[in-house]
């Protein structure tokens, strides 16, 4: 069965940065991507293989190491002219002083897709800062709001929200639209993908954003509906010291968990504000604590209640739901056997995606990729001598 990109050729120099994993979710979907790294000795960014887990790589069958520091770019041009989409993740203005940047590419080949994914976009007065995650969501101002209070220090979400669910999500949606785009005009264009402008635009009416905008009231970290703090939207610990998600934002659903915990005193009270809502959310932690996690779920779940366990690793991918969708796959690899990585989370029917072949070694494929443009073996070593490959 085909794939949805099928025959799509990919080009990947992000180096092992988050949004090298849209170029694997590409490879998942069928492109064909060749990830480049700098080879060692040549003052590039290299690889830093051993850093990442294999599944950061996986679907990349044809790695080679290239330098882009050398005065010889015919190499990159040559593999540009036959590539319908370049990735990369340099601050802006290195791919241009390199001589291999957007417009020097899609001159040599006008429906290239070129893709810079950067914290801060390819202008602006920020364009060259450095940055990680919690950077770019504290100055996109989602980091300010997440904590229970306004009196502690803001809570770090790990890095999942500027590096995996906007740079991955946003690139990959704006490679996506790209293609859709060339088949219309046969030409490529730039893709700039900002980490800062995709968290703003998660700040949805339900994070404050549009009180904000339309009113000009600055919604304060707690303060929200979705802080934690209210009563229909928390985490509550249970007997066995675990905790449960329950969220009955919607007023029939908080009469379902009302009735299911025979509290129906409960239900006119679920928007009242303190004293009141104190007082229900320390009646609530305390019934919580009267079953073990699962014995809630099983019962609230049963009642119709939005409600959900909070899992660690191991029960995440041994739970049947995972398991059922396949969120969990095996694959050969050729030294380490069987390995389990995590399954495509796109489902296609007709051009489904899949987790295709593990990651290799970096230049593995170098030689071959190089002969497939015509290079010589006496070219090749050149090449080598000169820390260009």
């Amino acid at each position: 069965m085909a794939s949805a990109l099928s025959g799509i050729k990919v080009i990947d120099l992000c180096g092992m940065g988050p949004a090298s994993l849209a170029a694997t979710m590409l490879g998942d979907m069928g492109a064909e991507v060749l990830k480049i790294d700098a080879p060692p000795g040549s003052g590039g960014r290299g690889a830093g293989q051993g850093i990442f887990p294999l599944d950061i790589e996986q679907g990349k069958a044809s790695p080679m190491q290239l330098s882009l520091m050398t005065s010889n770019r015919n190499i990159f041009h040559r593999l540009a002219e036959n590539t319908e989409v370049i990735m990369e993740g340099f601050r802006p203005g290195v791919m241009e002083r390199l001589g291999v940047g957007y417009k020097t590419i899609a001159k040599i080949n006008p429906r290239i897709i070129f893709c810079s994914v950067s914290g801060y976009g390819q202008d602006g007065p920020y364009r060259s800062f450095p940055g990680h995650d919690a950077n770019y969501i504290g100055m996109a101002g989602v980091l300010g709001l997440i904590g229970h209070s306004c009196d502690a220090p803001p809570v770090l979400p790990l890095n999942i929200v500027a590096d995996l669910a906007v740079a991955v999500s946003n690139t990959a949606i704006g490679i996506l639209l790209a293609i859709c785009a060339r088949e219309r005009t046969g030409r490529g264009q730039l893709v700039d993908i900002s980490m800062t402008d995709g968290v703003i635009t998660l700040l949805t009416g339900i994070m404050g954003a549009g009180e904000y905008l339309h009113g000009g009231a600055v919604p304060r970290r707690g303060g929200t509906m979705l802080s934690g703090n209210e009563p229909f939207y928390t985490a509550y610990q249970t007997k066995d010291d675990k905790y449960l998600t329950v969220c009955p934002i919607e007023p029939h659903f908080w009469v379902n968990l009302c009735q299911a915990l025979g509290r129906e005193d409960f239900i006119p009270h679920q928007f009242a504000p303190s004293p009141k809502k104190d007082e229900l959310l320390n009646e609530l932690k305390h019934i919580f604590l009267t079953k073990t996690r699962d014995e809630w779920f099983e019962l609230l779940t049963k009642a119709d209640v939005p409600v959900g366990k909070v899992l660690d690793l191991d029960e995440v991918f041994s739970d049947s739901q995972v398991l059922h969708r396949q969120m969990v796959t095996e694959i050969d690899h050729p030294e380490l056997g069987k390995v389990k990585q995590i399954g495509f989370g796109i489902k296609l029917s007709d051009t489904p995606g899949q987790v295709r072949t593990m990651a290799t070694r970096p230049g593995q494929f170098t030689e071959e990729v190089l002969s497939a443009l015509d290079y010589s073996q006496d070219e090749i070593e050149k090449f080598r001598v000169e820390n260009v490959i």
